[in-house]
């Protein structure tokens, strides 16, 4: 793990040296607070001095995955790293917790640190469930779709096969047998009707952030637009979802 991962969620991090960080670390009147301390997340790519951390990562790819309606490309390694690193620092606290010279000051800066975890744990988890709902959705979409299947890990897709598997399975022996013979097949495409298998709406429309001067987009009327970087649009989400998959804007 690379040593810049120690210091992805701010002070105080967990590491190999967090017990002697935390037992050191200045008072916290040592650090100005900043008048806009909890008013949001700063803007992704703004950031021209600093890189983007791996909880920043997370929060805009996790963003992206619950204002999309298709599924994204799956962030397998990064989650694997935080994962690593929430556990790292769970270890830590621990071994202060059970420290018996551990002071009042040392312990409420341990409930910091755990607070954090929480809330990266919680981020987590709702990524993982966005991604889970989208996957039994348009089960069958996706198994039928190659193209979609490098955007999953591989127990993502063989979630989404048995997924489809066992609801088709269910159809036919509940429902489908007792149709007439022309009527049996979920492949069925009725005019004016919904189809059988949903598929995601990629005319649905979505606020797209741009992250940098994005080049001419063709809208559904035929006209071409451009956005420029920090500019906001209302578009389908058809119209920006190469930019997505290129990280030149972000949903919001």
């Amino acid at each position: 793990m690379p040593a810049d991962w120690e210091d992805d969620f701010g002070a105080p991090v967990a590491g190999p040296s967090f017990v002697d960080r935390a037992r050191n670390a200045p008072n916290d009147d040592d650090f100005p607070i900043a008048d806009d301390f909890g008013g949001g997340r700063p803007p992704i790519l703004a950031q021209d001095a600093a890189e983007e951390t791996s909880f920043q990562q997370l929060i805009r790819h996790w963003l992206n995955e619950r204002n999309a309606p298709d599924i994204l490309p799956g962030q397998e390694m990064l989650l694997g790293r935080l994962l690593d690193h929430i556990r790292k620092q769970s270890n830590d606290v621990e071994l202060l917790r059970a420290d018996p010279d551990s002071s009042e000051e040392e312990h409420f800066r341990i409930m910091l640190v755990q607070t954090e975890i929480e809330r990266v744990k919680f981020v987590i988890r709702s990524y993982v469930r966005t991604r889970l709902h989208k996957i039994e959705k348009y089960a069958r979409h996706i198994a039928t779709t190659p193209e979609i299947h490098e955007r999953l890990s591989k127990a993502e897709l063989d979630h989404a096969k048995r997924y489809a598997k066992t609801v088709e399975y269910h159809f036919n022996h509940a429902v489908l047998q007792s149709l007439p013979p022309q009527q049996q097949s979920l492949n069925e495409d009725v005019a004016f009707m919904p189809p059988m298998i949903p598929a995601p709406d990629k005319l649905r429309p979505v606020f797209a952030h741009a992250l940098v001067d994005c080049p001419p987009m063709r809208l559904p009327d035929g006209s071409a637009t451009e956005m420029q970087k920090g500019q906001i649009s209302l578009t389908p989400y058809h119209v920006v979802e190469h930019l997505l998959l290129r990280g030149e804007v972000e949903l919001v």
